[in-house]
């Protein structure tokens, strides 16, 4: 079967295919795409069953189901440059470093092939980008989520991305490097600071989800509390916390304040039972956490040694406006806490 650009195929589940797995049986009706690719495009909701989107790739199929695939046109082999403005913190002939804004993906993968950091790093910076990290992640070191904002460094040669990488692979243990992050999450923890160090490794039932695990690799979050938010019942119902990375694993951050109960305001992926205690909030803290729309995470302070002169670079980002609202509205005083805090060195 030869499948078109933008094409759509159409599948009928045989009597003797009932039971096996979509991907398995599609893969086998749809010669042109691997099961690889055909489980990517279930995951990203390009198939339907009967009109229904289907976002199981195990999904155990029955005769004479009907079965729908949108095929998009295929992705470039390397990304293209893309026109998207980037807030550049600072620049030289070996790296860049830039404060993300919400929603920007890092690079290129399925169902984000443009649009994304790296399309926006290639019109930037044209041919200087290392190649170390492949033609898809050209310079990237360390990434942030889609949703978390704050500053990223970037290298722009093989010796600059060498020595970054060896930084962040040593996560600041006997070098120079900190990542500092600021957290709004629920609740309060019942002492100032602390260490979470619990092993990540995939969520066993969603594969887009990390969780502590057993065997998982280490992962290590150091916090501390800024400040405390009362609600509606004199309580606190939010905090304002600063963490420290020692490990960089998917979602760390995310993970580990959720396992000890305080996950992020916002985050529906690892914090969807705290959606009730927003009742607790006033009226405009309510408003700013709905207009929000994310994980109220920034990446706020970030520091290394610069992979050529040796020198200690250190950049501070305040915080993106929908996360300055929330902290206003948050704080009893109605001050804005969160540029004050950012100035400290937790």
């Amino acid at each position: 079967m030869t499948v078109s650009q933008g094409s759509r195929e159409e599948v009928v589940i045989a009597g003797e295919e009932a039971g096996e797995r979509l991907d398995r049986v599609l893969a086998a009706r749809i010669e042109a795409l691997s099961r690889s690719r055909l489980k990517a495009l279930i995951l990203g909701g390009a198939v339907a069953i009967g009109g229904r989107t289907i976002l199981d790739p195990g999904y155990r199929v029955k005769s004479g189901e009907a079965v729908s695939v949108a095929v998009p046109p295929p992705e470039p082999a390397e990304p293209q440059g893309e026109a998207i403005p980037l807030k550049v913190v600072y620049e030289d002939d070996d790296l860049i470093v830039i404060d993300k804004p919400r929603g920007l993906v890092v690079h290129p993968a399925a169902g984000n092939w443009t649009g994304t950091l790296v399309n926006a790093l290639i019109a930037h910076c044209g041919e200087s980008l290392s190649g170390v990290g492949g033609v898809r992640r050209p310079g990237i070191v360390h990434r942030l989520d889609k949703d978390t904002t704050g500053l990223m460094v970037v290298a722009k040669n093989d010796a600059a991305h060498h020595s970054l990488a060896e930084q962040f692979a040593d996560h600041g243990r006997t070098g120079e490097l900190r990542r500092g992050y600021l957290a709004f999450v629920w609740n309060a923890p019942d002492r100032p600071k602390g260490v979470i160090n619990a092993p990540l490794d995939r969520h066993p039932h969603a594969r887009d989800k990390r969780a502590v695990r057993e065997g998982g690799r280490e992962a290590i979050t150091h916090w501390e509390v800024l400040q405390r938010f009362a609600g509606s019942d004199e309580k606190p119902v939010a905090s304002l916390i600063a963490c420290r990375l020692e490990t960089g694993r998917t979602h760390q951050i995310r993970v580990h304040l959720a396992h000890i109960g305080h996950p992020l305001l916002g985050d529906d992926t690892y914090g969807p039972g705290f959606r009730t205690k927003a009742v607790h909030l006033s009226p405009q803290a309510q408003d700013a956490l709905a207009a929000l729309g994310r994980q109220a995470l920034h990446a706020y302070l970030l520091t290394f040694e610069h992979p050529l002169s040796g020198k200690v670079l250190e950049f501070r980002s305040e915080l993106p406006a929908d996360l300055a609202r929330l902290s206003s509205v948050l704080a009893a005083n109605g001050k804005d806490a969160g540029r004050a805090l950012i100035r400290r060195n937790p």
